[in-house]
C-alpha cells in the first residue's frame, strides 16, 4: 500500500509539470499571436491631419530600402520594424513596383504591402490642351507622369525615331489629340508615345478620313489647317467659315497669308499688327511668302478646330479680317476691294487704341 501511494504522488507531479508546460506554450502562442496580430493588422500609416489620404510615389528602379526610407522621411510610417518584418513575410522586399499609390490614414502593414506588391496604382489624368510648342507639351506631360522630359523632347525632334510613328519633327504635333487621358504615373516616354499613336488612329476613324478626302486634304493637312484656325479665333461658330475661306484659297492657289503663321515664324505670339518687316521673314511657316500649308501645325489644334475643317462651310469668301470692335469676330469678303475696306477699318481701330505692333 505504501509503495502504491508513492507511485500516485510521482505520477501526479509529472502531470502537474506537463500542465504547466502546456500552459506556458499556450501563453507563448498567445503572446506570439498577439504581436503577430499587432504587426499584421494594427494601423501603421499616418497621413496629415488635414488629409485622410495622401499620394506616395515610387520611382522606377527603386529598392525596398529606398521605399522604406521615403515612407519614413515623409512621416507616413509609424513602426518601421513591423513594416520590415511584414515586408519580408509577404515577399515584398524583392518585388518593388514603381508607381503612384494612394495611402489612407490608419492603413495596416498587410493592406499597405499588398497594395505596393501588387502594384495597385492610382491612375493619373494627363490633360493635353492649349499647347502651342513642343516645350509646352513636354512641360504639361512631364508634370503628370514619370516620363523624362529631356528624353521626350529629344524624341519629338528625332526624325529617325518619329518615322516609326509616321511623323517627323515638323509635323509630329499633329499626333496629339487634345483630351484627358488616364495613365499610370510610371509611364515611360515610349509608352506615352505609343498611347498617343493609338488615340490618333482612334480619332481618325473612317468617317473623318472620308470627310478629309472630300475637303481635298490628308489628315495631316487637316491638322495643319486646323492649327491655323485655332490661332485665328476662339469663336467655335466662326471656325467652319474660316476653314471654308482657307480651303477656297488653297484650291485657287492663293497665298494663305495667315497672320498666326507669321507669329509662329517670328516666335513672338504677342504681335498684334503683322507689319511688312514680319512678312519678309524667310521661313516655310511664312504663308505670305510660301504657297500652300506650312510644314507642320503651329499648335496642337482642338477637336473643335479639327472638326471645323472636316465640316467646313461651303462659301465663296476669299478674305476675312478681324472686326474693328475687337469682339473676336471677323468680317468676310469676296473681293479684294471689300477686304481692303474692312482691313482699313480694323487698322484705324488699332491706331485709335494705340496698338502699334
Amino acid at each position: 500500500m505504501v509503495k502504491t501511494k508513492k507511485r500516485v504522488r510521482k505520477q501526479s507531479g509529472i502531470g502537474c509539470n506537463i500542465g504547466i508546460i502546456i500552459l506556458i506554450v499556450i501563453l507563448v502562442c498567445i503572446i506570439i499571436g498577439y504581436f503577430g496580430y499587432v504587426r499584421f493588422f494594427s494601423p501603421n500609416i499616418h497621413t496629415s491631419a488635414a488629409k485622410e489620404q495622401s499620394y506616395f510615389y515610387i520611382p522606377t528602379g527603386s529598392t525596398f530600402s529606398q521605399v522604406e526610407n521615403q515612407l519614413i522621411k515623409s512621416n507616413y510610417l509609424i513602426d518601421s520594424k513591423s513594416f520590415e518584418w511584414m515586408a519580408a513575410k509577404m515577399n515584398y522586399t524583392h518585388h518593388v513596383r514603381p508607381g503612384k499609390y494612394l495611402l489612407k490614414d490608419r492603413m495596416n502593414n498587410r493592406e499597405l504591402i499588398h497594395m505596393l506588391r501588387a502594384g495597385i496604382q492610382v491612375p493619373v489624368r494627363v490633360i493635353i490642351n492649349n499647347v502651342r510648342l513642343k516645350k509646352d507639351l513636354v512641360s504639361q506631360v512631364s508634370k503628370q507622369i514619370e516620363a523624362d522630359s529631356i528624353a521626350l523632347y529629344e524624341l519629338l525632334n528625332n526624325d529617325a525615331a518619329l518615322s516609326g510613328y509616321g511623323f517627323n519633327k515638323y509635323n509630329v504635333m499633329a499626333l496629339f489629340i487634345p483630351n484627358t487621358y488616364d495613365f499610370y504615373w510610371n509611364t515611360s516616354v515610349e509608352e506615352f508615345m505609343g498611347r498617343m499613336r493609338k488615340e490618333y488612329k482612334k480619332f481618325w476613324n473612317d468617317d473623318r478620313i472620308q470627310k478629309s478626302k472630300l475637303a481635298g486634304l490628308r489628315p495631316l493637312e487637316v491638322s495643319v489647317l486646323a492649327s491655323i484656325i485655332e490661332e485665328e479665333t476662339q469663336k467655335n461658330s466662326e471656325k467652319p467659315i474660316i476653314a471654308g475661306v482657307y480651303i477656297n484659297r488653297l484650291r485657287k492657289g492663293i497665298l494663305l497669308q495667315a497672320d498666326p503663321t507669321i507669329r509662329f515664324a517670328c516666335g513672338d505670339f504677342k504681335i498684334k499688327r503683322v507689319l511688312k518687316k514680319y512678312k519678309e521673314i524667310d521661313s516655310k511657316y511664312n504663308t505670305y511668302m510660301y504657297p500652300g500649308l506650312p510644314p507642320g501645325p503651329i499648335c496642337i489644334p482642338s477637336i473643335s478646330s479639327l472638326d471645323a475643317v472636316l465640316n467646313y462651310q461651303r462659301n465663296d469668301f476669299i478674305y476675312f479680317c478681324a472686326k474693328d470692335d475687337f469682339s473676336g469676330y471677323h468680317t468676310y469678303a469676296r473681293t479684294l476691294e471689300q477686304h481692303n475696306r474692312n482691313a482699313q477699318r480694323y487698322q484705324n481701330a488699332l491706331n485709335r487704341a494705340g496698338i502699334l505692333h
